[in-house]
């Protein structure tokens, strides 16, 4: 029997941690000689008071719900898949070979395909490691590591050797067509006498994203699939006794996880660039492993926690524009959040668990 109440652990444990993760960046504020109040006020302002910053918001959100996903997928197998980054590149690659190589008449069908390449090279780029795991015992860990770098010196080789259009200097493709760009939020919901979203990147991927979201939570908790994943990832003896097979859960649940970080792509690459360039997953794969962490591996909790990391990206953007905090401060509160939804989870969980038990003695 569970000590906690499944709402202490998927509401009250990361709602602790964030605070905790606040006061200490707050004394790192202060320690820079900045007021802590004056730079939350800042980052809530520049990220959600307006419609301009709930576009940059949702616009980076889009692209942690895609890793964070990932990232769930793999750990209800038991498996840490932190290749997100290089399999979010090599998304992004599809997604450019099917912009540029095929004429769509028209976006809506663009993105299907897109969206299918992008699913398509993620996946492939996650079997590798799959495989590796499932049949030659490699460490999940070590192999998706390698194959980030790896993905980085593919897509080098691409954009600099083969996709760079002629005379062009900057490793990157060429725009893709006008019939592929996707709509943005300011398109969507601006009107003749009001703007809003001006200049903000958030397009149709946002609604994309949210829909990967249902899915996943169909797939891992109303489906026999999911329900294997999870019996694997809770007990790997119990799952061979039930007649399930490790290789396949390995295999499947990483295609997935491989398949949910390449369609990140659609918004980066598809949605705001419109081009493939260098660097343009900027640590959104890494950042998908803080978010499955905070979310628990649950799509609601992954978005929750999608808009929060989304909200430090832009809130510390700001703070980078209009204060003297450096921008390397908003990674320093990252890190403090993940260290203690991940690795110090245990020190918040213990104590509330004695709390619980105590209570429920009481009680009883």
């Amino acid at each position: 029997m569970d000590v906690m109440p499944k709402w202490a652990d998927l509401v009250l444990i990361p709602l602790i941690s964030l605070v905790l993760a606040a006061i200490l960046s707050a004394l790192v504020i202060i320690g820079i000689g900045e007021d802590p109040v004056a730079a939350v006020s800042l980052m809530v302002k520049g990220a959600l008071g307006s419609t301009y910053g709930w576009g940059y918001t949702l616009y980076y959100a889009t692209n942690f719900m895609f890793t964070g996903l990932a990232v769930s997928v793999a750990f209800h197998a038991k498996l840490f898949n932190i290749g997100g980054e290089g399999q979010a590149m090599l998304g992004g690659l599809g997604v450019a070979m099917a912009c540029l190589y095929i004429p769509w008449p028209h976006w809506t069908i663009a993105l299907i395909f897109a969206s299918v390449a992008a699913a398509l090279f993620g996946a492939a780029w996650a079997a590798i490691p799959a495989y590796l795991q499932a049949r030659r015992g490699s460490h999940i860990v070590i192999t998706t590591i390698m194959f980030n770098f790896i993905a980085a010196a593919v897509l080098n080789y691409m954009l600099v050797t083969v996709m760079r259009p002629k005379g062009a200097m900057d490793p990157a493709t060429a725009r893709f067509p006008e019939t592929v760009h996707l709509p943005s939020f300011q398109d969507m919901f601006s009107t003749a006498e009001t703007a809003l979203f001006r200049g903000a990147p958030a397009n149709i991927t946002f609604f994309v994203a949210l829909a990967a979201c249902v899915l996943v939570w169909l797939l891992i908790w109303r489906t026999r699939l999911g329900y294997e994943i999870r019996a694997y990832g809770h007990s790997e003896p119990a799952a061979l006794y039930a007649g399930i097979s490790p290789f396949r859960i390995t295999m499947i649940a990483m295609l997935i996880s491989g398949a949910l970080a390449g369609m990140m792509a659609i918004n980066n690459v598809m949605g705001e660039a419109e081009r493939l360039v260098l660097n343009a997953t900027e640590g959104a794969g890494f950042i998908g492993i803080a978010v499955a962490l905070m979310g628990r591996s649950h799509p609601f909790g992954v978005f929750l926690a999608a808009i929060l990391f989304g909200f430090l990206y832009q809130g510390g953007a700001e703070l980078a524009l209009w204060t003297n905090i450096p921008r390397e401060l908003i990674v320093v509160i990252q890190a403090l959040v993940i260290l203690f939804t991940g690795a110090l989870d245990n020190m918040v969980r213990m104590p509330l668990e004695r709390l619980f038990l105590r209570l429920r003695r009481r009680n009883g």
